[in-house]
């Protein structure tokens, strides 16, 4: 290679590293770097904090868990006067069917908390003639009313009961009419038809209509309400398919340090093996399924259905999990054919990697403090959010049935009897609306829920920046300890994770912080995207997808490129922006051996993965369908089986992800130290690899020749 054309591959791609003997790994001799990064953290954390405490005075979850009555009172909150009225009771829900509710989520007429739902048809009517009716019936009227003696006319004028009872049943803590249909024929107690209290008779589809509009989510709470009964029975299985999970990663990552080359073969044959399981499983349901009695409806035809059961007496369902399996399986079987050379290259590294995490055992270990802080965050988030959700005052608004020009407008219980409104519209009522408020706190509550999600992103990538920088400060001290574990320091992992926040917070946190700002990004898009949904704005929706598609790839670079720049600082103490320039040169000028090794090796343990989530997950279909005779009579009855089978899979991905977390940054690491050490070194006595044997007899095979730089220095 020429000198003008070295000097111009160089000029691109950053002036390769040169041959220091005093430099033995990690620098221990290191300051502080980005300390105004530091400092940024610090003050948005006791902002944070500050926000917490506010938040937590002002807010009040029994908003969320608690229904609320037209007063703002919760309906079956202890200490209060409502303590053993756990459910709401429209005084009339016919009035639900109003598209005031979809508008203000509030019935415009009176609710109360009660102690249960009514369960027969009566009318005041007809309650007052006779004295055992009356007292049953005043339950279900307002707390204040006391005069038995008042005329019908006039109680139901002043609205203190409702007009009418029907039989109810409580639904998510509220009464709705206890509707059936027997025959096609829509009932309410075994009747069609009710007295409305005014001396007509009406269907009792008007109430159907009423409970549908006063609960416009009624089909997705009763969704939630079965999905919860299915968490309460299986929740200790459950745990047990994520130990099976937690267990068998141990003892795979286990395996993987003594056996690496076999372990990878077997991995890799285990996975075909499974994928093609599952697709003679899917076969075997398609053609069993064949002549049987709506098993030919298409998806399309059958559209959403809550119960997804319904889906698998589909042979068009079993037909698209088969192909899916099919196109996965040959993709994989492709990949493996033109990678088969470069696979044992990765393997080596991997054998490296198994070598390195034997010596730091305590690595494996190290993601749980990683979760425990990332539980952290969420609850610290979750909590946040719910309390600044729930720190608005109640608001109270005028509700008529008839025109009325004070229809929408804030009002006082208190002082409503005695204002204009009640002259002026007689049949107006001033009714509990929603919580909000009118205070500098109350209209900047938008600004505090968007800084509360942007520092749950900073903070949840700073934990993982810390991990990340902590374990590639241990698996640097492994690699550039000649005499390997003699030379390494008694506690690695210790020593890089007091280094970090010593050192290098600040550039841990500005690392984060681009990331999070991109993040913060994407969510907004979303929020626009889910917002444009209805609009007929064809350019606004193609352009949204575009940005969509650019932060998505741009995240996924920054954290590509936050990952090299945290590895570089373990090592050398430099701060974000030189280490994230210096880690993207030396890949640069290393990239054929990114895209061999780093590549592959990221592959592989994706395969690992793969391997435990589908053993774990076929575990758990087969024992919550009850196809294991041995504990056939042990699962527990669900309304939905998918529901815990899905909870292992994301579990056990998230167990399998954490543990080979630590083996992906160790390979990641080792690989950068490993294009460091071509560059510093040229295998002679002089300037000896700090790669060991049986790593250099592997990589530096003709295979894989050395890079541009090494062969100028050699």
């Amino acid at each position: 290679m020429g000198d003008q054309e070295e000097e111009n591959y160089y000029g691109k791609h950053g002036t390769p590293q040169k041959y220091d003997p005093k430099f033995k790994g990690p620098i221990y001799d290191r300051g502080c770097t980005d300390v105004a990064c530091c400092i940024l953290l610090v003050l948005a954390i006791v902002g944070y904090v500050v926000v917490g405490i506010v938040a937590w005075t002002h807010g009040d979850p029994r908003k969320v868990i608690y229904p609320t009555d037209s007063r703002g009172q919760f309906c079956g909150h202890q200490g209060t006067a409502n303590e053993g009225k756990p459910f709401l009771f429209y005084f009339d829900i016919v009035k639900c069917a109003s598209p005031l509710v979809l508008l203000e989520f509030q019935c415009p007429t009176t609710q109360i908390c009660v102690s249960k739902c009514p369960d027969r048809f009566m009318t005041y009517l007809t309650a007052s003639k006779v004295p055992a009716n009356l007292e049953y019936y005043r339950q279900f009227c307002v707390p204040e009313f006391r005069d038995v003696s008042k005329a019908p006319i006039e109680v139901l004028r002043d609205k203190e009961c409702p007009a009418m009872l029907f039989p109810s049943t409580p639904l998510a803590r509220r009464c709705f009419p206890a509707i059936q249909a027997k025959k096609g024929v829509i009932m309410v107690g075994n009747e069609t038809t009710y007295d409305d209290g005014q001396g007509n008779r009406r269907n009792v589809t008007d109430l159907l209509e009423g409970a549908r509009k006063a609960n416009v989510v009624l089909e997705m709470r009763q969704l939630a309400m079965k999905i919860f009964e299915d968490y309460t029975v299986s929740w200790y299985w459950i745990i047990i398919g994520l130990v099976i999970a937690m267990v068998a990663s141990l003892i795979f990552i286990v395996l993987l340090r003594f056996l690496a080359g076999i372990m990878v073969w077997v991995m890799i044959v285990l996975v075909i093996l499974v994928l093609g399981y599952g697709i003679f499983h899917c076969y075997m349901e398609y053609t069993q399924l064949k002549g049987e009695a709506g098993s030919d409806v298409s998806l399309t035809d059958l559209g959403f259905q809550t119960d997804l059961r319904v889906y698998l007496h589909l042979r068009q369902t079993w037909l698209a999990f088969m192909i899916i399996l099919c196109v996965v399986e040959v993709i994989i079987i492709l990949l493996l054919i033109f990678l088969r050379k470069r696979i044992l290259i990765a393997i080596a590294l991997i054998k490296e990697a198994s070598r390195a995490v034997g010596h730091i055992m305590m690595s494996l270990l190290f993601p749980l403090c990683t979760f425990f802080l990332l539980c952290l965050c969420i609850a610290y988030w979750a909590s946040t959010a719910v309390f600044l959700s729930t720190s608005n005052e109640a608001v109270y608004k005028v509700f008529n049935e008839s025109a009325c020009q004070f229809s929408g407008q804030t009002c006082s219980p208190e002082k409503f009897n005695t204002s204009n409104v009640t002259k002026l519209c007689p049949d107006a009522q001033c009714l509990f609306a929603f919580y909000g408020g009118e205070t500098a706190y109350h209209k900047y509550l938008i600004v505090l829920q968007f800084f509360n999600v942007f520092m749950f992103f900073w903070l949840v990538n700073f934990v993982i920046a810390l991990g990340q920088v902590t374990l590639a400060g241990a698996f640097a001290s492994y690699y550039w300890a000649f005499k390997k574990p003699d030379d390494m320091p008694a506690f690695p992992l210790f020593s890089a994770f007091g280094r970090a926040l010593r050192y290098h917070t600040g550039s841990l946190a500005f690392g984060s912080l681009i990331l999070a700002i991109v993040q913060v990004i994407r969510v907004i898009l979303e929020y626009l995207d889910h917002r444009l949904k209805a609009a007929d704005n064809k350019f606004a929706k193609f352009l949204l997808s575009c940005l969509k598609c650019c932060f998505w790839c741009l995240e996924k670079f920054i954290k590509f490129l936050n990952r090299n720049a945290y590895i570089m600082i373990a090592v050398y103490g430099t701060n974000f922006c030189t280490s994230a320039r210096n880690a993207f040169f030396l890949l640069m000028r290393n990239i054929i051996r990114v895209a061999v090794l780093d590549k592959v090796t990221d592959f592989l343990f994706f395969l690992g993965k793969l391997l435990i989530v589908g053993s774990v997950g076929v575990l758990a279909f087969f024992f919550f369908t009850h196809r294991i005779k041995l504990v056939e009579d042990t699962a527990p009855s669900l309304n939905y089986y998918w529901v815990p089978i899905l909870t292992v899979i994301v579990g056990s991905y998230l167990i399998a992800h954490g543990f080979f977390s630590v083996y992906g940054m160790c390979v990641d690491t080792l690989f950068l130290c490993f294009c460091e050490d071509l560059e510093r070194n040229d295998g002679s006595p002089e300037r000896p690899y700090y790669m060991s044997p049986e790593l250099s007899a592997i990589l530096l095979k003709g295979t894989l020749e050395p890079s541009k730089n090494t062969d100028s220095q050699g």
